[in-house]
C-alpha cells in the first residue's frame, strides 16, 4: 500500500479512535484495492461514450462497434511528432484497403478534447476514412487499463496500441512494448 495512503488511513482511525467510535468507523473505512486487469483478446469493448467533433457527438464505442468489424487505434496525442507524422496517416493512407477486406470503421482514439481531435483530423483528411474520436477524461482508456502516465503530454495519456474488432469482441491487440513506440500497432502490421 502506498505510504500516503497508509499514513491518511492512520490518521483517520486515530482521529476516530479518539473519538470513541472506533470499531463502528473501522468497518466503514475499507477500501478496494484491486489492480484493473488489461484487456485482451476475447473481451467484450466496454460500452463508453466517447466524442466526435464537439461535445455534443457523443458515440458510445460498443454500439459503434455492434454487428461489424472495427479497426481502432490509439495514440498517445494528438499533434504529436511519431502520432502525426507515422501513425494517423498510415491508417489513412491504408484506409480503402482496410475497408476492401470488410473493415466497416478505422477509429482513432486519443485522451484529448473532441475539438483537438476534429482540428487533426482536418489536417491530416481523415474524412470518410478515419473516425477521429475523443476521451477527454480518459475514461475509456482507463477501462481498458492501457493508460501510461506522460508529465510532458499532460499526465495520463493512451498508449500506443490497435485492436480488431469484430462484432465488439477483440480479435486481435498489439500494444507497443513501450506503450510509445511506433511497430506493432501501425496500419501496415495489422492483421484483418
Amino acid at each position: 500500500m502506498h505510504p500516503v495512503l497508509v499514513k491518511c488511513l492512520t490518521s483517520k482511525l486515530s482521529l476516530v479512535t479518539q473519538l470513541g467510535r472506533s470499531t463502528a468507523v473501522t468497518q466503514r473505512l475499507s477500501f478496494h484495492t484491486t489492480k484493473m486487469v488489461q484487456i485482451k483478446e476475447g473481451d467484450k469493448i466496454p460500452s463508453i461514450d466517447l466524442y466526435e467533433d464537439s461535445p455534443a457527438n457523443k458515440v458510445n464505442i460498443s454500439d459503434l462497434c455492434a454487428g461489424k468489424k472495427v479497426i481502432l487505434f490509439a495514440v498517445p496525442g494528438a499533434f504529436t511528432p511519431g502520432c502525426s507524422k507515422t501513425h494517423l496517416p498510415g491508417y489513412v493512407d491504408r484506409a480503402a484497403e482496410l475497408k476492401s477486406t470488410g473493415v466497416a470503421e478505422v477509429v482513432c482514439v486519443s485522451v484529448n478534447d473532441p475539438f483537438v481531435m476534429s482540428a487533426w483530423g482536418k489536417q491530416h483528411n481523415t474524412a470518410g476514412k478515419v473516425r477521429m474520436l475523443a476521451d477527454p477524461s480518459a475514461v475509456f482508456t482507463k477501462q481498458l487499463d492501457l493508460g501510461a502516465d506522460l508529465p510532458p503530454l499532460g499526465g495520463l495519456r493512451s498508449k500506443r496500441y490497435s485492436m480488431v474488432l469484430e462484432d465488439g469482441v477483440i480479435k486481435a491487440l498489439n500494444v507497443e512494448p513501450d506503450g510509445t513506440g511506433l511497430s506493432c500497432s501501425l496500419a501496415d502490421k495489422i492483421k484483418v
